[in-house]
């Protein structure tokens, strides 16, 4: 953990969480839970609330190969007798809540509400590389109203200000494959200046977006659509209409697993995909968006998994395809969003 700026005699005002980039896929970084401290990888995620990691009382099969939290062995827990059940995109779980002192990049927060996993059904969580999710949206998504980390951070008064930045790596398996800054913002992860838009709604971390140009034109979300910006989301997301559209345009085939593949040796001359937001363009080059795996190449879209959050126009979600290009800051102080071009 590396602390940036410290008062004399008080608590750390902004820290840096360092987060391990696995294969473009997934960014996680290291927490403690407990007393002694319990070491746990968790996934830093932008589009869920709440803190949970697997419990010594889960017997699923993808609690088997990961850290479990054992509330015996700390003596700062304090049970709760609310039980949690919850959904991501890639998997659900349920358990019970419980309290105790969490650790992250530093920063100590006492009684700290977080989930113990008790059951995970299906194979999604068994070939994450990570423990647990530590959620970074509003409160108001939070799984039986349990406080989200960053939110005791303000309580607390643990950070400088209300605010937290993410920055995603573009080198696979790296160590170094990225940070979370509580407190403020890394000026030394992104060049020009930060392009500011206000959050939709204080739900998701959800944004307007004026349209989508495919190489320079119009393409979609031409009367104006809504993005929720979610680290824990690996591709761009986009209402299946529109992604049937742009595999037609990429010339993208279906393959015997009904897996969209284009052919490598085009990445070149595939156009750039820009997103207008608050009149600012941000594109995305081909060689962002399409994948490669081994012998083969595959652009990283898929159709949108969630209903509209409002009536704001069609629903997408930038995830880390868009914020390894983009520097991303989540001010709660001023319920806004800024964007910055990463290095």
């Amino acid at each position: 953990m590396k602390y940036r700026h410290l008062f004399p005699g008080h608590q750390l005002v902004v820290v840096d969480e360092p987060l391990l980039n696995f294969m473009d896929n997934s960014y996680y970084g290291p927490i403690t839970i407990g007393t002694p401290p319990q070491s746990f990888e968790v996934l830093f995620d932008t589009g869920s609330s709440n803190l949970w990691v697997p419990s010594v009382y889960c017997r699923s099969s993808p609690c088997s190969n990961h850290a479990r939290f054992n509330p015996q062995g700390s003596s700062t827990f304090k049970a709760s007798q609310q039980r949690f059940s919850m959904h991501y995109g890639s998997g659900s779980l349920s358990g019970y809540f419980g309290y105790d002192t969490v650790n992250v990049a530093g920063i100590s927060i006492p009684n700290q509400e977080f989930g113990l996993s008790v059951n995970e059904p299906g194979s999604a969580f068994y070939y994450a590389q990570f423990d647990g999710i530590l959620g970074l949206s509003y409160p108001a998504l939070s799984a039986g109203g349990a406080t989200p980390v960053f939110d005791s951070m303000l309580r607390d008064r643990l950070v400088s200000e209300p605010l937290f930045s993410v920055y995603l790596g573009s080198v696979p398996n790296s160590q170094n494959g990225g940070e979370v800054t509580f407190g403020g913002i890394d000026t030394t992860k992104y060049t020009g200046g930060i392009v500011w838009v206000p959050v939709l709604q204080e739900l998701y971390w959800l944004i307007p977006i004026q349209s989508v140009l495919l190489n320079g034109q119009s393409a979609f979300c031409s009367g104006g659509c809504q993005a929720m910006v979610d680290t824990g989301t690996s591709f761009l997301t986009m209402p299946g209409q529109d992604l049937a559209e742009l595999m037609y345009y990429l010339g993208a085939q279906q393959n015997a697993n009904r897996e969209y593949i284009v052919n490598c040796n085009y990445i070149s001359s595939m156009p750039p995909l820009t997103f207008v937001i608050n009149g600012v363009k941000f594109t995305i080059p081909a060689s962002a968006y399409i994948r490669r795996n081994y012998n083969y190449c595959y652009p990283a879209f898929e159709a949108t998994y969630l209903p509209a959050p409002t009536n704001n126009g069609p629903f997408w979600i930038l995830g880390d395809v868009f914020l390894r290009e983009f520097y991303s800051i989540y001010d709660r102080g001023n319920n806004r969003m800024g964007f910055a071009k990463a290095v």
